[in-house]
């Protein structure tokens, strides 16, 4: 089960498509995320990119966990394309990134 809220991946999509203007918010809010957050993240990534299939989720994250060495803003944020890996991994796991966004922006 995915351990961080549809909300907070878009948020994070958000900056990293506004990396040039907002990098140093976007490794702080990651970097504040809790470590099961941050594990999600990494799986989704690897979802997204096809490293693992959606209905692995559960190992993608328990993989995350076990193989962090590095802290998980410098290994997203360093990786091309990442936001678009996080996207596809919502949407391989079920969740329409659009819906969520639209609900992001209209609060």
């Amino acid at each position: 089960m995915l351990e961080i809220s549809p909300a907070k991946v878009v948020h994070i999509v958000f900056q990293a498509r506004e990396k040039a203007m907002a990098e140093a918010e976007l490794r702080a809010f990651i970097e504040a995320l809790n470590e099961d957050e941050k594990a999600s993240l990494v799986a989704l990534v690897w979802i997204g990119r096809e490293t693992f299939d959606a209905e692995d989720l559960a190992e993608a994250i328990a993989t995350a966990k076990a193989e962090a060495t590095t802290p998980t803003e410098n290994y997203l944020v360093g990786m091309p394309l990442f936001a678009d890996y996080l996207e596809a991994g919502l949407e391989a796991i079920g969740i329409s990134p659009t819906e969520v966004e639209e609900d992001f922006f209209d609060r």
